[in-house]
């Protein structure tokens, strides 16, 4: 159990909810992606906070019952085993201990339960998989270490940002960084978005047709296509 960790700042990561995890993953060359496994348990959720992270055994709670203690008003809760599981280990009644303390939600790559309760009570989860199979109390793991999630490595305190897209996380050094890649993103976005609304097609704006070119890519008329004649 490791108590009292280094946080991001959280007014910053508070600003990368307004840019969603694609733009922010994409700002930061790509990096701290949880993979598409990860999936919200209800959709048009999206949050952000700081990671307080736990490892279980597999099909027990124990530590996710350890680590409510040691959460703080802005964090969100990510929790692995240390073998594959997909065992409902996080439900209606962990939630309701963690809103108390001011938690925004729950990472997890195993299992949660009690789905529509969650729903009603808008606490936010993102699950590999819901599942009504219960667990046991009774095997010691890890609260606040770093942990691996489909290759990304996640420390207490960085930032966890997730939506309808799925999870992402931030070194808690990079939060700025991130914040400045995202807005430039935006930026270019909307400039795009604006020609693409004027008839401005991608091929001709990002420069793609000498591309397809280098590619040897050939345009053939239906008539030759039907012919035979399809080298391309």
């Amino acid at each position: 159990m490791v108590t009292g960790p280094p946080r991001a700042d959280l007014p910053l990561v508070d600003k990368l909810a307004g840019y969603g995890v694609a733009t922010v993953h994409e700002a930061l060359g790509r990096t701290g992606y949880l993979g598409p496994g990860i999936r919200p348990i209800y959709p048009g959720t999206r949050i952000s906070g700081t990671a307080v992270t736990v490892v279980c055994w597999p099909g027990d709670n124990l530590m996710i019952h350890a680590a409510v203690e040691q959460c703080q008003p802005g964090d969100i809760l990510v929790v692995t085993t240390t073998s594959p599981s997909s065992d409902g280990a996080f439900g209606e009644l962990l939630a309701t201990s963690l809103q108390h303390r001011g938690v925004r939600g729950l990472v997890t790559t195993g299992g949660v339960r009690d789905t529509a309760e969650l729903k009603a009570m808008n606490f936010p989860a993102f699950a590999g998989y819901v599942s009504a199979q219960g667990t046991v109390k009774a095997t010691a793991g890890a609260v606040n270490v770093p942990v691996a999630i489909a290759g990304q490595r996640i420390r207490a305190g960085d930032a966890i940002l997730a939506d309808d897209d799925g999870v992402l996380t931030v070194p808690r050094e990079q939060v700025g960084q991130a914040l400045a890649g995202a807005g430039a993103r935006t930026d270019r976005e909307a400039a795009a978005r604006a020609a693409f609304q004027a008839g401005e097609l991608g091929l001709d704006r990002y420069g793609l047709r000498s591309t397809l070119s280098e590619l040897n890519v050939e345009y053939l008329s239906y008539e030759r296509y039907a012919d035979g004649d399809d080298r391309a």
